[in-house]
């Protein structure tokens, strides 16, 4: 029986104890109730903080990939024409340059035949000039055969002339003296004088 005392004793002890413990536990389990509801509304806020920065970076990354795949677009575009107008300047380029030495190629052929063509006509020129210069010198050498021969003509037919002139002017003397006296005669029958008239 001892023991039922004791337990006696221990039970009127133990329920102050044990509501001083429960209260305080009471309280203790709020403050921590409260805590821990502080620390999830900071966590609910956190997490609609983040929910919404996820969303947010959701659709920025989503904008970024649109964007990129425009630029990429863009790009592939860009590269597409540029490709294009490679190959059109290649093309055009090599059209260009066979034309320019199809061009080249006739151009030489015809500085061949230029120059084929200038000698011959050099050739002429030479050969004109020559045979003008013989005829010249042929010419030269007529006209001064010509001019002797004309001078030699001239001299003999002058000589003849003098000659011819000389006779004939000393036939007229006498016949001029003949002429003379014939009316001086005829002028004295007449009983004029000569020296008078």
């Amino acid at each position: 029986m001892p023991p039922k005392k004791k337990t006696k004793k221990t039970t009127k002890k133990v329920p102050e104890k044990c509501e001083n413990d429960s209260e305080a536990k009471y309280k203790r389990s709020i403050l921590d109730i409260a805590v821990l509801q502080d620390h999830i509304a900071i966590q609910c806020e956190s997490a609609i903080k983040i929910q919404s920065d996820r969303v947010d970076l959701r659709r920025r990354m989503r904008d970024m990939e649109q964007k990129l795949q425009h630029e990429r677009q863009d790009h592939r575009d860009v590269n597409s024409d540029l490709r294009r107008q490679y190959k059109t300047m290649q093309t055009e380029l090599s059209s260009k340059v066979k034309r320019l030495e199809k061009e080249v190629s006739q151009l030489k052929e015809e500085l061949v035949l230029c120059q084929d063509e200038l000698k011959r006509e050099k050739r002429e020129r030479e050969q004109v000039e020559q045979e003008k210069d013989t005829i010249i010198s042929d010419l030269c050498h007529k006209m001064d055969n010509m001019e002797t021969d004309y001078e030699k003509i001239l001299h003999d037919t002058l000589d003849s002339l003098t000659s011819r002139l000389s006779v004939a002017g000393q036939g007229w003397k006498g016949k001029s003296t003949e002429l003379h006296q014939n009316h001086q005669d005829l002028l004295s029958e007449f009983g004029l004088n000569a020296l008078n008239i």
